[in-house]
Parts: C-alpha cells; structure tokens; sequence
C-alpha cells in the first residue's frame, strides 16, 4: 500500500532528484531511516526511479512520431520500436491501431535511418507523421504534480536545488560525457563512487563534472513516475492546433497545469503536443473542457494510451517500471 509518506517522498525527489535522504526526512518530518527504507521499497515495487537527463537544447533534436499499423501488428512494431536504444517513449493508443513514440538520435543518420528507411520499409506501417520538437517545457514548475498529498509552499522552497544559471558560453560536452549521461539516465540517484565505476573518473571529478552540468543547465532530473500506482491510471495525448501568436501563451499555460506530464511546441500539421495524466475519464473531460477549452485552441485531437512499452528510455511491464539494462563500464 502507498501513503501519504510515500507519495510525498515521491513529491520531493520530483523536486530535487538528488536531494539527500537526510535533507528530505527533515523537511518531512521523519527519520532518515524511514525515507531511505521507504524509498528503496518504491524503487524496488517499480512505482518511481529518477532519472538524469540532458537537457533538450544540449542534444540532438528529439522528434515525436505517430505511426498508424495494423491492428494485429502493433504489439509486434511497439517491441520493435521499444528496443532501439534512441527510443525513449513508446506508448499504444487509438484503439490499438496507432503507436506513439519519442525518440532523440544522437546522429543524423540515427534520425534518417528510423525515419526514412526502417519504418517506412515496414509493412504493417500503414502511414506515419514525425514531429520534430522545437521547444520542450521540462522540469520544475512543468512537473506532472497531481498527487493527493502535495509538499506545502515552504516545503518545496527547503527542497528546490539552486537553479540552474545561464553561462556566458555554452558548456562543451565531449564525448567522456556520454558515460555519465548512459549511467544518470539508468538511475540519477546513482552515488559519485558508483558513478566513477562506470566512467573511470575518480569520485572528485565525478561530482565537480555532475554539479558543472547541472549548474549549466545542460544536465537535469526527472522523475519517471508509475502513476497507475498512485491513482492515475488515465493517460492522453493531445494534438492542438493554434494561431501562432498563441503558441507561447496556450503551451506555458498547460505545462503549468498539475494534470500535465509534458508539453512541447511540434512541427507540423499541429503546433503543441502535450501528454496529461488523469484519475479517471471524467478527470480527463474536466480537464478538456475546462482548462483546454478555455485557451485559444483551433483545433484538438485526443487519444487515450491503451499500454505504455517503453517509458523514459525503460521497457514497461504493465504499471510497473522494469530495470533498463545497466550502462557499459569503462574498458568493457
């Protein structure tokens, strides 16, 4: 059974991902046993893991595709689209009929190849749209926050990390960082001496170069967060259509929205994309008519997610979020 201990134990590693047991106990007002052993139990049930990501703007774009199959096929497409490593979202929606996936390739030529030539060669792909990602709200105050037992103001303000600043130049990643990165996006919460295993690097320059990403904003945690767990078992995506004057005001103000787990202005035939997280139906209705339909929105199309496959860059095994496979260690 999950309590309010443990959903706002999940809360405030929302909020800092990173942030010490003790820290968190403090602001809690428990023991630091209690949330190290309540944590290691949500980990463990598959209810919640944090993961440390690139910032967006540091990487490749990242695209959103939409590929209709056959009926029959979509468990056979999902799996397939699921183990490709530049994969990191694969959901089943529209009756079954369609697949949603978000992918970030590292190369050109990783984006040309899913895009161009596997899945288009695929037979049961009746048609496919991709949409690149011009802008993502991730992080902080975009968080998905429809927990029943939400941290108080003060709470959050003892949690919130330093934000991240705007260098004067932008932060060069070499390729010494992609170890790090591999192992952050496994588990964020991964300590400096498990980090240095994998990377080679002694724990100083681990923890120097972990806090220079992070203070750069090129590094971030997420929370990757099984919310059939928590009460949530309804999940959506929208496609809007709005006047681009619009766009800024209409995306700022549904990534703001508790119910919202992500939000990005797309290309193509519609300019936001956003995934909600909802109670039941009547919840995702509410929010349809009442926080969507009070924004300037064109047009809107909305598709129920029948089964997530791969969640975050994890596989999915039902509600319960599986184990990746462990980044390789240096030399291996």
């Amino acid at each position: 059974m999950i309590d309010a201990i443990d959903r706002q134990i999940v809360h405030a590693m929302q909020v800092d991902g990173r942030a010490p047991f003790s820290r968190v106990a403090g602001v809690l007002g428990v023991s630091e046993q209690t949330v190290a052993r309540r944590w290691r139990r949500l980990r463990a049930d598959g209810v919640v893991r944090v993961l440390g990501l690139a910032t967006p703007a540091t990487t490749e774009p990242s695209w959103h595709i939409r590929v209709r199959v056959q009926p029959a096929a979509a468990g056979a497409v999902a799996e397939a689209l699921a183990r490709r490593p530049e994969v990191s979202w694969v959901s089943i929606t529209a009756g079954g009929a369609e697949i949603t996936c978000s992918t970030r390739p590292r190369t050109p030529r990783q984006r040309d190849a899913l895009l161009l030539d596997r899945l288009p060669r695929t037979v049961q792909v009746i048609d496919l749209t991709a949409f690149s990602v011009l802008h993502a709200y991730v992080g902080g105050k975009y968080e998905w926050t429809g927990f029943e037992d939400p941290l108080t103001d003060d709470q959050l303000a003892a949690l919130r990390p330093v934000p991240a600043t705007t260098p004067t130049s932008p932060l060069a990643l070499d390729t010494d960082d992609e170890l790090l990165f591999a192992a952050l996006a496994t588990d964020g919460r991964l300590t400096y001496a498990e980090l240095a295993g994998v990377t080679g690097w002694s724990e100083s320059r681990v923890a120097r170069r972990v806090e220079a990403l992070r203070a750069a904003g090129a590094l971030y945690f997420d929370l990757e967060i099984a919310n059939e767990l928590l009460g949530h078992p309804v999940s959506a995506m929208l496609w809007l259509g709005v006047a681009p004057a619009d766009i800024a005001h209409v995306g700022e103000s549904l990534a703001r929205e508790p119910e919202t787990a992500f939000t990005a202005v797309v290309t193509g035939p519609v300019n936001l994309m956003v995934a909600v997280t909802c109670r039941d139906t009547a919840h995702l209705y509410r929010f349809l008519t009442e926080r969507v339909g009070a924004l300037p929105v064109r047009s809107m199309e909305t598709a129920t997610v029948l089964r997530r496959v791969k969640q975050a860059g994890s596989r999915m095994d039902g509600p319960r979020l599986t184990d990746p496979e462990p980044p390789p260690a240096r030399g291996r």
